[in-house]
């Protein structure tokens, strides 16, 4: 399984799964576990469902951790 560096500069382990016209994504933190699972459509891009996967697991590790959602899709109110 491939590592891959997210948005904070970790890595992370992403494992790609075809699944007829869908490729499930599963990206998870060595250090603890953590697993996200993203699912796009076979033809999208490695790199896009990839950067999907990991955002949601960055996600889920914030949440988890008490920290508001980092992204930049503005900010929360």
């Amino acid at each position: 399984m491939p590592r891959e560096r997210g948005t904070s500069g970790k890595e992370y382990l992403v494992e790609f799964i075809v699944q007829g016209a869908y490729v499930r994504v599963a990206a998870i933190d060595p250090d603890t576990g953590t697993e996200a699972i993203a699912v796009g459509a076979a033809s999208a891009s490695k790199e896009e469902l990839r950067r999907l996967a990991v955002r949601k697991l960055e996600y889920v590790l914030a949440k988890k951790k008490g920290e508001p959602p980092k992204g930049d899709r503005g900010e929360l109110v």
